[in-house]
């Protein structure tokens, strides 16, 4: 029951106002422990590449973070400016493009 009043914080919404928005956003990204990633960056394995079931895990859980990174951006920017940027593959792309253009 004390669950029911627990506000979900609202994902911040790009404005035009780079600085402000980036600052909000990466704190929002911090609070749900994606940042990092978004930070660092995410690679995809090579197609040929032989990965233990250890690694192969690891780079699932990877992928589902980014993919998770990536929807937060995806609802804070505009169809419009998402339109402008050639890169979407991760959420990594999406911020340093977000980052170059603003």
């Amino acid at each position: 029951m004390a669950n029911e009043h627990f506000v979900q914080p609202a994902i911040p919404r790009f404005d035009g106002h780079y600085d402000h928005w980036s600052m909000l956003m990466e704190n929002f990204l911090r609070s749900k422990e994606y940042w990092s990633l978004v930070e660092t960056g995410f690679v995809e394995p090579e197609k040929d590449a032989v990965l233990t079931e250890a690694q192969k895990t690891k780079h699932e859980e990877l992928k589902l973070k980014d993919l998770k990174a990536k929807n937060y951006l995806f609802q804070a920017i505009d169809r419009t400016i998402l339109e402008t940027i050639l890169t979407k593959d991760t959420s990594k792309q999406i911020w340093n493009a977000m980052k170059q253009k603003y």
